[in-house]
């Protein structure tokens, strides 16, 4: 069975309420999920999964520091994590609080590991986000973001 990581770094709890909801709904939807935070994941744990989904609150616009620290380290596994599925959301204070921009800069780094992304064409384009602790928009946005990232492993990995 295909299995996905739901990594993240939360400090108030917003974001891990996403990663939560993001890891049950991988489930649900036939996948083995672990969710892991960030401080607790080794790069070289990328290795074991065929979906990768990072989530982070927004500081100064992009990721907090701990997962961008992980990712810079992925380096050391360049070309290894090609075609898996990869995947981003995010949690800010504020609307226009830089939700897209953190999402985004996620996913630049995913794709500069070849990895897969799947858009959304309704709602949350990039990836889920909440704009303080996550409303019922925002878990529902999380459940269907890992439902598709889910039939997609499915699809490539069985």
């Amino acid at each position: 069975m295909a299995k996905a990581l739901v990594c993240y770094y939360s400090r108030t709890g917003n974001t891990e309420k996403m990663a939560i909801k993001i890891a049950e709904a991988c489930r649900k939807n036939g996948l083995e999920a672990d969710l892991k935070k960030v401080e607790d994941t080794d790069p070289a744990d990328l290795l074991g999964y065929e979906c990768l989904i990072f989530g982070s609150p927004t500081y100064y616009g992009t990721m907090a520091w701990p997962l961008k620290k992980l990712l810079d380290e992925s380096v050391k596994y360049h070309r290894k994590l090609k075609s898996k599925v990869g995947g981003a959301f995010a949690s800010s204070a504020n609307i226009a609080g830089g939700n897209e921009t953190t999402v985004l800069a996620i996913l630049n780094a995913l794709l500069i590991h070849g990895m897969i992304i799947q858009g959304e064409p309704t709602g949350d384009h990039y990836g889920p986000v909440s704009i303080g602790k996550p409303d019922q928009r925002s878990l529902k946005s999380c459940e269907r973001y890992a439902g598709n990232l889910a039939a997609l492993t499915k699809k490539l990995f069985g």
